[in-house]
């Protein structure tokens, strides 16, 4: 729900709003941050569907396979945090290591 191009259901307003502000946040740093240092790597990740409260009321119409409990998701996030790279700064990652489009 971060992807304006993604965007297929439309509906949560407020909640895609601050996702898109954060994509700019991201955005933004990744541009500044690489003036200083050709070193850093400022990405904005997407956890997949994770097992929370905020999930629940539609968590059932997801496959199990892509319903992830936070222990797992958390470990998929630090792997792309690992993972990244000067040449991958600025840019939107789902949980699976795919790029995002904004």
């Amino acid at each position: 729900v971060g992807s304006i191009e993604d965007n297929r259901l439309g509906g949560w307003y407020a909640y895609r709003a601050s996702k898109a502000a954060q994509n700019m946040f991201t955005r933004n740093l990744s541009i500044e941050l690489a003036r200083r240092s050709k070193q850093l790597a400022v990405i904005a990740l997407h956890p997949g569907t994770v097992d929370t409260a905020l999930s629940a009321p539609f968590s059932s119409r997801v496959p199990d396979a892509e319903l992830f409990d936070v222990e797992r998701a958390a470990r998929q996030l630090l792997g792309l945090c690992d993972d990244a790279t000067p040449e991958k700064t600025g840019q939107f990652f789902a949980w699976d290591g795919s790029r995002i489009p904004w």
